[in-house]
């Protein structure tokens, strides 16, 4: 097992798995309830964690959690179907749904 990532925030991290688990890359998260301990165990050690199981998996992980990490460089855009504004980072207008390729 080795560690790819830890965040405070426990989201952030499941959305890691998430992307991993979309790659075909068995993983673990751990730590997800350890935020009560803290002040018993310093907060940096109560963070989740999110592990691969496969050493030979690991680099690819590594790159997947990068890419998520990086800022979007694509400006906003508007819907097509109902001129909606949309964040960049959607794929799909948030108000009626539309698939956007930007």
């Amino acid at each position: 097992m080795k560690l790819v990532y830890t965040h405070p925030n426990l989201a952030i991290v499941v959305q890691a798995a998430s992307l991993l688990r979309h790659a075909g890359i068995d993983s673990e998260l751990r730590n997800e309830y350890a935020s009560g301990a803290i002040g018993e165990i310093a907060p940096i050690n109560a963070w989740p964690e999110l592990w691969v199981s496969r050493e030979r998996a690991v680099d690819q992980a590594l790159e997947i959690v990068e890419a998520m990490q990086r800022p979007v460089d694509c400006p906003d855009w508007n819907c097509g179907q109902c001129e909606t504004n949309n964040p960049a980072t959607f794929d799909t207008c948030w108000h009626c749904g539309e698939d956007i390729a930007h």
